[in-house]
């Protein structure tokens, strides 16, 4: 499985994240996933409210287009995203 998987209505990614890291960015790929470094430390849901903050803003669409699939207390995570191809997905992540 790639990281980035695209249906017709959108595409799940799937993440390594490093939470509490000096600013948010993506990294580049871990594996078989894309790693992303986020500020916001892991308590109390701020890594992940801040991951589905963060990839909205980056890939242009509403927050409530992006969900956690899986991942909910771990560094993997799987993220869906409503309304967006996977060539916008690939240019505005690892551009």
């Amino acid at each position: 499985m790639t990281w980035l998987v695209a249906d017709g209505k959108g595409v799940t990614l799937r993440l390594h994240i490093q939470p509490g890291a000096k600013k948010t960015e993506v990294v580049g790929l871990h594996g078989e996933a894309l790693k992303i470094r986020l500020a916001a430390p892991p308590v109390d849901g701020k890594a992940n409210a801040g991951l589905l903050a963060f990839l909205a803003d980056r890939l242009g669409v509403a927050k409530a287009a992006v969900s956690l699939v899986s991942g909910d207390t771990s560094r993997a995570k799987r993220v869906r995203i409503d309304g967006v191809g996977p060539s916008v997905v690939r240019e505005r992540l690892l551009a």
